[in-house]
């Protein structure tokens, strides 16, 4: 007998063409026993709710709900997570493609590893839906981690979108404190602290890029000309991306968030180390020397190209400011 999946899709003035895309291929997995919860986010495109409600006059397996302001997009997956109640639980994009076995080929490898969390690999698809990058792992050095690992810890592991996580980790993470900034690297937290992680490399959806995209993945050198464009090239336009943009968004306030949450006392001890870390690389402006406390928090397993790119943000932003204006 399957087991029940809930797969979660959050909508707010979807590209229709997308939309449609993206839940017919999830209406049309090998693995049936789903239910597809939509909220709609307060679109103000009225075609958007117009086809939700159809599809969901289509098929008794979609539940759709309307929220009459906007959450924002945390506050929409936490509101969707509280009306889950499978004992398997999966994100989803409104624009992306899934294909077939995205459901079967998960739910197999979170059963047979025992794990609290998979997370699989994708290809990164255009508006077209043409393969754009075929392995999203090596593209974005995505972490790789079988087990547990400290990288759960200090990284976000696994885009929410690749994600199945079980209900354990859905009960421990709602409701989300107001520290939660990235529903995928909580989940992947609590599932280190729990039973632990595993991945498929294989791809099992399209992940898409298009132009509404704001930084959900862009490269770095997309994200430093969007940057550019908007706050122009000088030294302290590259400090003030550094802070913000880089510490602060994709590293301090993961940490912090996970804090929040920790119930391991090796880990909070590690968290509390890492925090400083990151407080200390703001102050630096032009090199930091303290290297061997990136390798402690930091480095790991597919993260070669990484390394060197944060190395130069991170230790040496004098240097790293040579990539910025290039």
């Amino acid at each position: 007998m399957q087991e029940k999946v809930d797969i979660l899709l959050t909508t707010y003035n979807t590209e229709t063409q997308y939309l449609k895309q993206q839940i017919e291929s999830i209406l049309n997995q090998t693995y049936q026993n789903f239910r597809l919860l939509i909220s709609d986010d307060a679109s103000t495109k009225n075609e958007i709710r117009a086809i939700l409600e159809d599809y969901e006059k289509q098929d008794n397996r979609i539940v759709l709900y309307k929220q009459e302001k906007n959450l924002g997009y945390n506050k929409n997956f936490e509101f969707l997570l509280k009306e889950a109640n499978a004992k398997y639980i999966m994100f989803a994009d409104h624009d992306d493609v899934w294909y077939p076995q995205k459901v079967e080929k998960s739910v197999e490898k979170i059963k047979k590893e025992n794990v609290d969390l998979v997370y699989c690999n994708a290809h990164q698809i255009n508006e077209k839906g043409e393969i754009i990058q075929s392995n999203y792992f090596q593209y974005k050095n995505v972490p790789l981690i079988h087990g547990k690992g400290k990288l759960a810890i200090s990284r976000c592991v696994g885009i929410g979108c690749s994600q199945i996580i079980t209900d354990i980790v859905r009960n421990k993470m709602i409701p989300f404190t107001k520290e939660v900034i990235a529903h995928d690297w909580l989940a992947a937290f609590i599932a280190n602290e729990g039973k632990g992680i595993s991945y498929i490399e294989e791809p099992l959806f399209g992940y898409r890029l298009h132009n509404t995209n704001v930084f959900g993945g862009r490269n770095l050198a997309q994200n430093l000309g969007k940057w550019k464009e908007e706050n122009g090239t000088s030294y302290q336009s590259y400090l003030k991306y550094r802070k913000e943009k880089v510490i602060d968004k994709a590293y301090l306030e993961g940490a912090k968030m996970c804090l929040t949450y920790v119930t391991n006392e090796e880990n909070k001890n590690f968290l509390e180390d890492i925090i400083k870390y990151y407080e200390r690389l703001e102050k630096s402006k032009y090199i930091n020397g303290h290297i061997f406390q990136y390798f402690r928090f930091l480095a790991g397993k597919n993260l070669t190209k990484k390394i060197i790119k944060e190395m130069m943000i991170f230790h040496f932003p004098i240097f790293g400011y040579l990539i910025f204006i290039s």
